[in-house]
């Protein structure tokens, strides 16, 4: 079912990137899950999946987004101005939540490219990771500097909870001090990542979350099942989850 939203502030992080935030109402939803927008295009509805940036009981629904040049909708959400409107669906959904990863571990990773970065803030923005586990790390990718959203939060974490909560920032396309170079799966498979953090992934100790780009969960997930950690599933925890964004 979809519902109307009103834009209430539009953040342009640079040139493409953006966020919405939006007046809303979507029911109870677990910081993780995603929303659908849509807009009305040629007589048809344009609607795409958006995780949530806002934690549960935020007054204002948050998504992160970046603009496709020859893209149907997303152009036209960059555009928006506060007062317009968007329609929204009116229920959250997806898998990608703290509640579905198992009880053992004591590092939590989130691995995430561009705006996959969202669903692990809105995680970050509640109680329940820094309570879960002695160690967050967040592992962030991006092509250049400006597209790193969120980034002064970011720090701001790192402030709130030190010695908890590590940041590590690679950009790919332009030196940046305090980043690393390489995509993730490459900082993954020469260690520099580990290395950084002070940490191993191992089954033992880490659980490890993966949102971005499909090509860089799908290496991911196969260094570190070769390393012995397995797909999370229902019916065999394990220590990788994932969300697809397309």
């Amino acid at each position: 079912m979809w519902g109307e939203a009103k834009v209430v502030e539009r953040i342009d992080w640079s040139d493409q990137l953006f966020t919405l935030k939006l007046s809303g109402d979507i029911g109870d939803f677990i910081a993780g899950q995603f929303i659908k927008l849509s807009l009305h295009i040629d007589d048809k509805r344009v609607a795409r999946a958006y995780s949530l940036v806002n934690a549960p009981g935020e007054s204002l629904l948050e998504v992160l987004a970046v603009s496709v040049d020859d893209g149907l909708l997303s152009p036209r959400l960059q555009a928006l101005a506060p007062g317009d409107s968007v329609n929204i669906s009116t229920k959250a959904a997806g898998f990608m939540t703290l509640d579905e990863i198992p009880k053992q571990g004591k590092h939590m990773w989130f691995f995430a490219t561009g705006t996959a970065v969202g669903p692990f803030i809105s995680m970050m923005r509640t109680d329940e990771p820094w309570q879960r586990f002695e160690r967050v790390i967040l592992v962030y990718g991006v092509r250049y500097q400006e597209d790193l959203a969120y980034y002064e939060e970011l720090k701001a974490f790192e402030a709130q909870y030190p010695g908890q909560f590590i940041l590590v920032t690679s950009v790919t396309r332009e030196p940046v001090e305090g980043a690393l170079s390489c995509r993730i799966t490459q900082g993954v498979e020469s260690g520099v990542i580990e290395q950084e953090v002070g940490l191993n992934l191992s089954a033992q100790d880490s659980q490890v979350m993966i949102c971005g780009h499909p090509e860089m969960i799908k290496e991911l997930n196969t260094m570190l099942q070769s390393r012995g950690l397995a797909k999370n599933l229902r019916r065999a925890p394990g220590q990788i989850t994932v969300e697809k964004y397309w």
